[in-house]
């Protein structure tokens, strides 16, 4: 078949791409890989290419974007992007990422295009304002599940064991609320969806999605059997989203502290009062009505724009710095994690005949 004759039977791209967001452990990879089973959907998982904006800021780093982006969380690879069909003279973010998610989105035949991410929750902003024609789908879940599986997921993933992702992804709930109203204020296409509800009418949620998108349903969204998780990382923590059916709720022993608990509670009550609309989150002790003090506050947004100031931070070394240095670093952060690793088994054995004497509480990843 030539070229030409491809181009005409495929469908027309959508005008701009869209963005499925959410908190991490929020069901952004179960939404995912339910809305890849339409035909008409293609979205990246986590290619996170416009969080890489600097790249674009010298001339230096916009030349080494593709390596740089790969190098970041190995994107090209995974969604196999063909490196020979992009430019060579790329000068802006926007049109990096469209050559690219449009790329994946054509090998797909697919007309709606775009990535899922819980990378930029509290900068959807900034990819409007990069991406004019952007469409948002973000979903929400309960700060404390959140926190929950954030804490589950840290046990066998290095990813999750970073220093206050729980204070980010509680203060974060508050900032991707924000950001949702901005989005409304400025005319942008949103539309929310709670995880709730995702695991207990899928065919409910989707069919809404698919209306906000103008395509058809398509009955194959509903299941995740043989749903393509190729591009998803290996990890305990996907494993839900690895199986062939959705998950709707497990009884699973609580993992977070009584500090911590009270303190989502209380900034729970604040956001029930305040204009953000968070009053989806129903209280799980309604003995506490508590909110936070003006001086918890302050401390806790000092915190939270420190932590995420440090993950900017990151982005620009990963975008300036020395290839060669950022792959030693890693590779010695590899090594350090696999000591770790060994040592826990090597714990975990010796404390075996002793835990056999305790029946085994099992659980699996959100």
């Amino acid at each position: 078949m030539s070229r030409e004759s491809t181009e005409k039977n495929s469908p027309r791209l959508s005008d701009g791409p869209l963005f499925v967001v959410g908190l991490p452990r929020s069901g952004t990879s179960l939404l995912y890989a339910l809305l890849n089973q339409h035909p008409q959907i293609a979205l990246l998982y986590e290619g996170d290419l416009p969080e890489l904006w600097p790249l674009f800021l010298t001339q230096r780093s916009r030349s080494q974007w593709q390596a740089r982006w790969n190098f970041w969380n190995g994107s090209i690879e995974r969604h196999q992007i063909d490196t020979r069909r992009i430019p060579s003279d790329v000068s802006d973010i926007r049109t990096a990422t469209e050559i690219a998610y449009q790329q994946y989105a054509q090998r797909k035949n697919a007309s709606i295009w775009g990535c899922k991410s819980p990378n930029q929750y509290d900068s959807l902003v900034r990819l409007a304002v990069f991406f004019p024609n952007a469409r948002f789908v973000i979903i929400r879940r309960d700060p404390a599940d959140v926190c929950r599986s954030i804490i589950r997921a840290s046990k066998d993933s290095a990813r999750f064991k970073q220093t206050g992702l729980t204070h980010r992804a509680l203060l974060g709930c508050y900032r991707l609320g924000i950001e949702r109203d901005r989005l409304v204020q400025r005319g942008v296409p949103v539309h929310v969806l709670q995880y709730r509800d995702l695991i207990g009418t899928p065919a409910d949620e989707l069919m809404k999605i698919c209306s906000f998108l103008g395509i058809p349903f398509h009955p194959g969204m509903t299941s995740l059997q043989d749903a393509d998780r190729s591009a998803i990382m290996e990890g305990t923590h996907n494993t839900l989203v690895r199986g062939e059916r959705i998950v709707a709720s497990r009884q699973q022993p609580e993992v977070l502290s009584a500090g911590l608990r009270r303190k989502i509670e209380r900034y729970k009550n604040l956001w029930r009062q305040g204009q953000v609309d968070l009053a989806i989150f129903p209280p799980s002790e309604k003995d506490n009505l508590t909110q936070p003090s003006l001086f918890e506050r302050a401390c806790d947004e000092l915190l939270y724009r420190l932590l995420r100031s440090w993950d900017s931070f990151v982005v620009f070394v990963y975008c300036f710095g020395p290839i060669r240095l950022l792959a030693a670093y890693r590779s010695w952060k590899g090594v350090m994690r696999f000591a770790y690793a060994s040592n826990g088994a090597a714990n975990v054995q010796e404390a075996a005949p002793h835990a056999a004497q305790t029946p085994a509480r099992t659980s699996s990843s959100d």
